[in-house]
């Protein structure tokens, strides 16, 4: 018996070895003081400090009494009218916010499935909340590496309360349906009776690509859906929370479901001022950030040892493999930081083995104070591959 229990523990050390990748939620000391000391950074908003995210909350901003009034009635008021609905809610969380609304949908209907993307975030993030404390039954649809699709969908043959999607797709490097497959995927749903629920923690992203593509507004695609739910700190930089549009009972409905999440705190107002000021200074801003995005895939395209998910790039987000041992690149980082100042990734989103790595890059003000080239020259250096004639410049501003 003490033989092999020491052959269990010995497995288990080998097999904690071999992940390489690091939690998510996980946080390294030394890194980010690292990070502190850089002065330009590759991803998103630069790095996220109190006083920058404070500086968020304007003078003056009246406050709220548990949700009520104040600066978070303002920005519900405007969330709603960007989206083209009759109301929003404020939530501290998305986990509570997208549980309850699914709860509210399901209770509404005669089933208690839910169809998703196998990468949805309630599935892999967060401990499946849906079924453990709603009662909910997860429906995963199509292949976890493919966007998820009509046809994926037509192999569903079972009654289903709510489809949910995603847009963008952040597991798939940002990847966005085109208007006529996303009208498609919810007029199944509709066909069945089924709510369809929005997933668009980075909708604000998306913006660009249907306004672009397909001249369709932000208030055209919630259009589509039943209910929409959108954050604050992804993509935009606030400090936290987020909201949920819909129509007015549902949003009556889903505040009930707030207030027994424990979601109706006395005051939120610092963090729908933040939300506030995020979203009327950076909304504006996705066109150049996706303009940016499309500028960097092409400057990296043909870059060895460096592939970009997807291709062609569909919002101001990628996936980036390296093919390069992650300490390695570990070490190129620290170097690049330390010689550059410019801080690049932290952490790999996934490894995906000995010699394959890959990265999240999310494109926002920090972002596009790198130009194209150079930051081709920064993934030539991380993935040890030679940038050609490219050289490491600052952009001018």
């Amino acid at each position: 018996m003490p033989m092999a229990r020491e052959n269990v523990k010995t497995k288990r050390s080998q097999c904690a070895a071999a992940s390489k990748t690091p939690p998510a939620f996980s946080r390294d000391v030394k890194l980010e003081a690292l990070a502190a000391s850089c002065t330009r950074f590759l991803v998103g908003h630069g790095r996220r400090s109190a006083d920058e995210l404070l500086a968020t909350i304007p003078t003056g901003t009246e406050i709220d009494y548990y949700g009520i009034g104040g600066v978070v009635t303002e920005l519900e008021q405007e969330v709603a009218s960007l989206l083209g609905k009759q109301a929003a809610l404020f939530f501290p969380t998305g986990t509570m916010a997208q549980q309850a609304t699914l709860r509210v949908h399901a209770d509404r209907r005669s089933s208690r499935s839910v169809a998703f993307h196998p990468a949805c975030h309630m599935e892999t993030n967060e401990e499946r909340g849906y079924q453990r404390l709603h009662g909910l039954f997860g429906v995963p649809v199509g292949p976890r590496d493919e966007p998820l699709s009509s046809p994926s969908l037509s192999q569903v043959h079972e009654p289903i309360a709510a489809l949910l999607l995603e847009l963008p797709q952040r597991a798939l490097g940002g990847t966005l349906p085109s208007w006529t497959e996303l009208v498609a995927q919810v007029t199944w749903a509709r066909d069945r009776g089924a709510a369809v629920h929005l997933d668009g923690a980075r909708l604000w992203d998306a913006s660009p690509f249907y306004k672009v593509r397909h001249r369709r507004s932000l208030a055209e695609v919630a259009g589509l859906f039943d209910t929409v739910y959108v954050s604050f700190y992804k993509g935009l930089g606030a400090i936290a929370g987020c909201c949920v549009a819909g129509d007015t009972d549902v949003i009556e409905e889903l505040s009930v479901w707030r207030t027994r999440h424990g979601g109706r705190a006395f005051g939120m107002w610092p963090y729908a001022a933040s939300a506030l000021s995020a979203l009327r200074t950076r909304l504006p801003r996705m066109p150049a950030y996706y303009r940016h995005s499309l500028a960097i895939a092409e400057a990296v395209r043909g870059l060895p040892g460096v592939e970009v998910l997807p291709d062609p790039v569909q919002s101001p987000m990628m996936h980036l493999r390296f093919s390069v041992d992650l300490e390695v690149l570990r070490e190129r980082v620290i170097e690049i930081a330390r010689s550059e100042k410019v801080w690049t990734f932290a952490r790999p989103w996934v490894s995906l083995g000995p010699k394959l790595q890959e990265f999240e890059l999310h494109v926002g003000d920090a972002t596009l104070e790198l130009n194209p080239e150079e930051i081709r020259h920064l993934f030539a250096r991380l993935g040890g591959a030679p940038a050609g004639r490219t050289k490491a410049r600052r952009r001018r501003t």
